[in-house]
């Protein structure tokens, strides 16, 4: 039995003995128990009004921000390197990723052996953000965060808000920037000028060179110092053979890497020689304490959910919620799953992909975002799984299905071979491919009816990043885009059921997931 356990001191005894969080299902892996407004109206303003709470002591966090220029400078490559070589010297390392991304925290996790974090102030507001970011990192030798995009790149592209830089300085930690240096050598220095001066305090303590050559390096090393002030922590030589491939969504998933970990071995190996890991522990280490001022809607729903979990809610067998995990379904938040967990919830894994059948006793589903296209024919011929998750969502059972889940619900879905498979035929029409992206990047969703997350007029964040598209898009919400005049109509939303592109983030409200799990509690198992 899989279980994620790393925080289960913090929450577990709130309510392991009331809602048998923890223990074994009937089928599958268990989990153990363990923003900013801008444009939110009144829902965010209620949130923001009950925020404060009872301040926990500071504590002491090791953490470096590992950022680029922009993209494709080998952030991810270079991040995973350092990670392996912090573990392979037996130090406790936690990993975070900045922005929205599924894809790069799980090439950490392979690495830490643990789940990667998101951190996203687009999100959360900066107490939430620096909860969240305190309660991974508690124990920690050191924690690492791998920045997104370029360093200042935020909302709409014209924003410091949501970037990099953003969770630097509310997180106030020291940040290396890794610049590639392909086709450039001088030419850096200007370059990394610029951030320097961009914002004052720029929180960039450090460089790394990628792409460079043993030779170049102590030439640049000592000029960035001479000329800029900048320590140079050291570079990253070409290997070719490490490069990381990428696809619709970004970058190949970990376990389609051949001999993966073998590489970042080999990585780590190279960056002990060419990087100086001492100093980068070093600056690490200054980063100040942390507070760990919790939001008090936090506190208020744990004992909401305490109440309703000592008056015997779900029939008193504890709460079952089907999680689908497998190759085709595998895009979730940690810090989502783990507040279902925390408000009172067993998550039992499931494979569309492989099982017959939704676990036994059950009250409620997930169906996670991730590439169903890619194994559209396999899903199609689970007839018996397809099956029995449209029986389920007729019958009533609370069921979020985030974009890959959304697709999955459709009549039909078009792989990548160019086949349209059958699928689940709770969503009407055809999920198609096209050549670009739809609807991309971060989002705020309004109810436009009550349904089981909200009602009317109330609102939750996330995000789009999708390449197929669907006949039927629903019109159950309103999405608007930050800072840009653009909004449209999307998800199908009643009462049991949330199906639509957007990814959500629970954190940025929520209260949506106590209506998920009361509606859950309502469903006979």
């Amino acid at each position: 039995m899989e279980t994620m356990a790393e925080n289960s001191d913090l929450y577990g005894d709130l309510l392991r003995s009331s809602s048998g969080v923890g223990t074994q299902g009937n089928a599958g892996n268990v989990y153990a128990a363990p923003g900013r407004s801008r444009d939110a109206g009144e829902n965010r303003k209620t949130w923001e009004s009950r925020k404060t709470g009872k301040k926990e002591t500071a504590m002491s966090c090791p953490r470096i921000l590992l950022a680029a220029p922009a993209s494709g400078s080998g952030k991810t490559l270079v991040t995973c390197g350092i990670l392996q070589a912090l573990v392979d010297r037996g130090l406790r390392t936690a990993s975070f990723k900045c922005g929205p991304d599924y894809i790069d925290p799980m090439f950490h996790s392979r690495v830490i052996g643990t789940r990667s974090r998101n951190l996203d102030t687009f999100f959360t507001e900066p107490e939430t953000t620096r909860y969240l970011f305190g309660r991974a990192a508690a124990g920690q030798d050191i924690s690492v965060v791998e920045g997104v995009m370029g360093y200042y790149d935020g909302l709409g592209g014209i924003s410091l808000e949501g970037s990099s830089f953003d969770v630097a300085r509310t997180l106030e930690m020291p940040v290396i920037l890794i610049v590639n240096c392909r086709g450039q050598s001088l030419s850096v220095l200007p370059v990394l000028k610029g951030f320097l001066e961009y914002q004052r305090p720029s929180r960039i303590q450090g460089v790394i060179f990628n792409q460079m050559s043993q030779g170049m390096y102590p030439d640049l090393k000592r000029l960035a110092w001479e000329q800029l002030s900048l320590e140079a922590l050291g570079y990253v030589p070409p290997v070719p053979e490490l490069k990381l491939e990428s696809r619709h969504l970004g970058l190949v998933l970990p376990h389609e890497v051949e001999a993966l970990q073998e590489k970042l071995k080999k990585l780590a190996q190279v960056l002990e020689e060419t990087l100086n890991l001492d100093r980068l522990l070093e600056l690490a280490g200054e980063a100040p304490e942390i507070s760990q001022d919790g939001p008090k809607i936090l506190e208020e729903l744990r004992e909401e959910r305490r109440k309703e979990l000592r008056q015997g809610k779900g029939k008193g067998k504890g709460l079952s919620i089907a999680l689908a995990k497998d190759e085709a379904f595998c895009f979730t938040y940690a810090d989502n799953l783990e507040l279902l967990q925390e408000l009172g919830a067993a998550l039992v894994e499931f494979s569309p992909l492989t099982d017959e059948r939704l676990p036994k006793g059950c009250q409620g589903m997930i169906l996670s975002g991730g590439y169903p296209e890619l194994y559209a024919r396999e899903l199609s011929a689970n007839t018996s799984m397809l099956q029995n998750i449209r029986q389920a969502v007729r019958k009533g059972m609370p069921c979020i299905a985030e974009c890959g889940g959304f697709l999955y619900l459709h009549e039909q879905l078009e792989g990548q071979d160019g086949i349209f498979y059958p699928m689940a035929g709770v969503v009407p029409g055809k999920a198609f491919r096209t050549d670009r992206l739809g609807r991309f990047g971060y989002i705020t969703l309004t109810a436009q009816e009550d349904q089981m997350f909200l009602q009317k007029g109330e609102q939750v964040r996330g995000h789009e990043f999708h390449y197929w598209e669907s006949e039927s898009c629903g019109e159950s919400l309103l999405a608007r885009k930050p800072l840009r005049n653009r909004s449209w109509l999307c998800g199908h939303a009643n009462p049991s059921l949330y199906a639509g592109f957007p990814h959500l983030f629970y954190y940025s409200n929520p209260e949506i997931a106590v209506n998920f799990l009361r509606k859950c509690e309502e469903f006979p198992c």
